[in-house]
């Protein structure tokens, strides 16, 4: 009876086997757990955020108001009839002073404000679409990583910076006219708008209201300072596991090894994840899947670019 041959591991084969450790520790960390809290925290309140703006403006600018200037600038022209702005960005003041000093040390009364946006920054958006870029082969975590130390960027820093733009809608052609998909960016910039009087500078205009309310649109900043700070700690607790794993694996040649590491920790690991990357490239040629790869609505994933490169290679070497 002959005995059966050994898996042997390469370095495109840790890297699947590292990527099923890391899907483990992640859903069933306390921290993915706390992320997706997060992000459904500062959803409810966004839904809530978008009633307490719509009517602290409207008490502040009626919508008479606003109808009336529309119809002055109709009649006048832009400009000469007055200024309407389509906004998204808001800045509620506390009517009620806090005490502080001047640069003389003389007391000043002073009303606190927050900047409440309704689009949002890249890195707000790679946190909250973290899920869903690690799916489609992207890194959202290229900037954690870094912990703040920009020495550290790399090539392949820039390379997922580049690819994290493009998906989100941040990248110069985001506006192309062969662009036919709206991007998260854009989507969001444009789901909650309201006409206020004035030019487009929202830092120009003020909206107190009490002091409660103004609390209230304060722990709104913080719940989407939150979605941020969830997806640092989700990524610094399972990569201090994941550097401890890499080099394991390196140690190991079979992957009867790291199967048995798995059973250990129930991680559920198979020979089939394996093949089934393995076949990504033949896959992605297949006569449908070219044909839509030669149009330009459809873009390769990182980890589809990375396996037409290895077959590709793995060509190269056959015919030589």
């Amino acid at each position: 009876m002959s005995k059966e041959k050994r898996l042997t591991l390469n370095a495109e084969k840790r890297k699947v086997i590292a990527d099923v450790f890391q899907d483990h520790f992640e859903s069933g960390s306390k921290y993915k757990a706390k992320h997706d809290e997060a992000i459904q925290t500062y959803n409810d309140m966004r839904s809530i955020a978008k009633t307490k703006i719509e009517q602290l403006v409207r008490f502040h600018q009626p919508q008479e108001d606003v109808d009336t200037i529309r119809a002055m600038i109709n009649k006048y022209g832009e400009r000469n009839g007055g200024e309407l702005h389509h906004d998204n960005c808001f800045y509620v003041q506390n009517s009620t002073p806090r005490m502080d000093t001047d640069y003389n040390g003389n007391p000043k009364e002073v009303l606190d404000d927050v900047h409440i946006q309704f689009k949002a920054e890249k890195d707000f958006l790679t946190s909250y679409y973290r899920d869903e870029l690690r799916s489609k082969g992207l890194d959202p975590d290229y900037n954690v990583r870094l912990a703040n130390d920009y020495d550290k960027r790399s090539p392949s820093y820039y390379n997922a910076e580049s690819e994290i733009n493009k998906y989100l809608g941040f990248s110069n052609d985001n506006n192309s006219s062969t662009n036919q998909t709206v991007k998260h960016k854009n989507s969001w910039e444009n789901d909650f708008k309201i006409w206020v009087i004035g030019s487009s500078y929202c830092h120009n205009r003020m909206f107190q209201t009490n002091e409660a309310e103004y609390n209230w649109f304060k722990s709104f900043e913080v719940a989407k300072e939150n979605v941020v700070m969830a997806h640092e700690k989700l990524f610094n607790h399972v990569d201090e596991k994941m550097q401890k794993l890499k080099l394991g694996l390196k140690s190991y040649r079979y992957f009867d090894q790291a199967k048995e590491l798995a059973d250990k920790l129930g991680v559920a690991l198979n020979e089939t994840v394996l093949d089934a990357h393995s076949s990504m490239a033949l896959s992605i040629y297949s006569p449908t899947n070219l044909a839509d790869l030669l149009t330009d609505e459809v873009e390769l994933t990182r980890d589809e670019k990375i396996a037409i490169a290895k077959a590709q290679m793995k060509e190269q070497l056959v015919s030589n």
